[in-house]
């Protein structure tokens, strides 16, 4: 990055700051190390926020480059560890990370939605993140702000069951029909819960119980064995 990004960065972070420090919509404006500039929005007022990045003219994010979910429940947690590992062996993990969550230090809610914006006029990015409630994960959409926000609103609702209040056509857009569930949320089995299969008795597709052991992959280290040398 060079001294004119950083600067242009920093000046930017500057005016994110000088509007919104004085308001109750922004829980925080972060810049990291790597010159990322997030906005922390209360999801009450993020079609406002929204609003303002998009038309004031020292923003002018006139494009949504993307908008996803995000799920922290198992966030800081692993189901192994180990500083000694190869590319070629494995073993089960032993601890499941679901008997690992009441240690997680995460304090927030579980569930956030993400958008990142461009200014193409401007030639600088945003990220903004919301965070909504656990039992109830809901948010206003910014469809009417960005028009793109449309589809991907559908695939947050689908992966990870954050509703969008307002949003014109709120469908599942990547599971089948009947699906049940949320595939990206953590406390979902990395297996599913149903398998699909063709039956030509019936002539039809036929769902059924997965028989897939859900299990984790450990590497571990592999020593040397003479049994397996070359000549």
């Amino acid at each position: 990055m060079t001294d004119t990004d950083t600067d242009a960065i920093n000046i930017l972070h500057t005016q994110l700051i000088s509007r919104w420090t004085e308001t109750e919509e922004i829980d925080a404006i972060i810049l990291s190390d790597l010159g990322e500039i997030t906005l922390v929005v209360k999801p009450a007022y993020i079609k406002s926020v929204c609003l303002a990045l998009k038309n004031q003219a020292e923003f002018q994010f006139e494009t949504l480059i993307d908008l996803c979910g995000i799920d922290y429940l198992h966030y800081g947690l692993d189901e192994w560890s180990t500083t000694r590992a190869s590319s070629t062996g494995f073993e089960r993990g032993v601890q499941s990370i679901q008997s690992q969550i009441p240690e997680s230090n995460w304090n927030k809610p579980r569930f956030a939605v993400v958008y990142h914006l461009l200014s193409i006029t401007l030639n600088h990015r945003v990220r903004v993140k919301a965070f909504v409630e656990n039992e109830n994960p809901i948010i206003e959409t910014v469809t009417e702000v960005w028009a793109s926000a449309n589809w991907y609103e559908r695939e947050a609702f689908d992966l990870y069951g954050i509703l969008f209040s307002g949003h014109p056509d709120l469908r599942r857009i990547l599971t089948d029909y009947g699906f049940i569930g949320h595939p990206f949320r953590k406390d979902f089995p990395l297996s599913g819960h149903v398998e699909v299969r063709y039956d030509k008795n019936l002539g039809r597709v036929i769902y059924e119980p997965v028989d897939i052991e859900p299990r984790v992959l450990v590497p571990k280290t592999i020593r040397d064995d003479p049994r397996h040398e070359l000549n």
